[in-house]
């Protein structure tokens, strides 16, 4: 592994030397300048630079803003015998990392020198992962060769450079968060925070504290002030997932965030004002929602502006062969003719999340080099409740009206879901609110988990 490399700026020669020979018995490779013009040509290969504020010709402070202009990425920490506040803040401002009044002792020098190096290495991960996050996000990397996917990538990039809020709709596991992460990736946001916020994992008695925050003493339990998500989210990006499982109580806050940009966090006076671009996800029908009165039409129409329906799979088959491809090179997999033949053929429920699984377990559980018809293990079954068939000439089940056909399979589903309304609602397509409005008519009274 390369030793890292210290430039040292100091016009005085002795001190040159002598913090040169302490970094060089420390095992760094030092290069050392006496002017900030000498330095400057040597800047390019440094992981660290220690300069000198007082130089012949260009200053320290000079030689930083020129560093800054050339996005130059090692620290600088600025050595002075004038170590005045003023000289320590202004080198601050212009990009040091730290300031070293003369005189030093060498043991001091270590200490700072390690921590800038640390930093260093924290925001050399940091644009790695920022800058490998974006490249995951970009449309050739994407897998939607089919026309509606076009259109919607198309309409992504209309969108991403405005703050217009965005309604992603489509059934599960379509993509609807893969589609939210790219409009923030191609934004003038990409560098600010993307918070996904799971609507439907949330308590509801929990939503409000975990959407804006809470102050110490706001409930029992509350021993510190807490942010939210929305203060988390500032200057960036909120994705609000499953949308329709905000309780109506939420949504009037909500509404409040979209047209007035503030909220006030629980058991707070005080208002804060938020500069977040929202967008949100629903796989149900908002629109059936606003017809039962679980969903506000003014909400609904806040969070429409720019509307995407993201196809389910079934509807671009199109795209099956290049998604199988490219989850099997994932799971360093090959898949024969006949495998393929026997994906393309199957319905996907479960959309493209429910493809990623298939593909992967029929990797791993392949009993040759390759993936064959017989090695893909498709499970009908998951996630669907499944009532007793119908017989005869019967259109529903024999001796069953519609109320009771559509109350065993909710009984099904509740049961499937071992009492939690949430994952019950996700089985049968509906919002939670929907779910409980159903359970209500049937007479089961609020019991299970949410």
């Amino acid at each position: 592994m390369a030793r890292p490399a210290i430039l040292v700026i100091e016009d005085e020669e002795k001190l040159r030397r002598v913090v040169g020979m302490h970094l060089a018995s420390a095992g760094f490779d030092v290069k050392a300048a006496g002017t900030a013009e000498e330095g400057f040509k040597l800047a390019g290969d440094a992981d660290l630079i220690l300069t000198d504020l007082k130089l012949p010709g260009m200053d320290g402070l000079a030689l930083l803003e020129k560093l800054g202009s050339q996005n130059q990425h090692a620290p600088v920490i600025v050595m002075s015998a004038f170590g005045t506040v003023e000289n320590a803040v202004e080198a601050m401002r212009k990009g040091a990392v730290d300031f070293l009044p003369k005189p030093f002792s060498l043991d001091h020098l270590s200490v700072v020198v390690n921590k800038a190096l640390e930093v260093r290495k924290l925001r050399d991960e940091n644009r790695e992962l920022r800058e490998a996050l974006g490249q995951k996000y970009q449309f050739d990397n994407i897998i939607g060769r089919s026309g509606p996917m076009q259109e919607i990538f198309a309409t992504v990039m209309r969108v991403a450079g405005t703050r217009a809020t965005v309604l992603l709709a489509g059934e599960s596991g379509v993509g609807k968060g893969v589609i939210a992460r790219a409009i923030h990736q191609h934004s003038p946001r990409k560098d600010r925070p993307f918070i996904k916020i799971d609507c439907a994992s949330i308590p509801e008695n929990l939503m409000e504290s975990e959407l804006f925050g809470y102050e110490k003493g706001a409930f029992t339990g509350a021993n510190i002030s807490k942010a939210g998500k929305f203060e988390a989210a500032d200057t960036g990006t909120a994705f609000l997932d499953e949308i329709g499982e905000v309780p109506p109580a939420i949504q009037v806050k909500l509404l409040r965030v979209l047209q007035e940009r503030e909220f006030e966090r629980l058991g707070s006076n005080k208002t804060m004002h938020t500069d977040v671009r929202v967008i949100a996800a629903t796989n149900v029908d908002l629109r059936t929602a606003l017809e039962q009165g679980t969903f506000r039409e003014d909400l609904y129409y806040r969070l429409n502006v720019v509307p995407i329906n993201i196809p389910p799979l079934r509807e671009r088959r199109e795209d099956i062969p290049y998604l199988v491809e490219h989850f099997a090179k994932q799971f360093n997999g090959q898949i024969s003719e006949g495998a393929m033949e026997r994906l393309m053929t199957y319905h996907w429920p479960g959309n493209v999340r429910e493809l990623e699984n298939v593909v992967e377990r029929s990797v791993l559980l392949a009993q040759g080099p390759r993936v064959e018809t017989e090695d893909v293990k498709i499970d009908l079954a998951i996630g669907r409740p499944r009532p007793a068939a119908a017989t005869g000439d019967h259109f529903l089940p024999e001796g069953m009206t519609l109320d009771e056909y559509e109350q065993s399979i909710i009984r099904e589903a509740l049961k499937r879901a071992n009492g939690n309304k949430s994952q019950a609602a996700r089985l049968l397509g509906l919002t939670r609110n929907a779910l409980r409005y159903r359970l209500a008519q049937m007479g089961i009274e609020e019991s299970g988990r949410d």
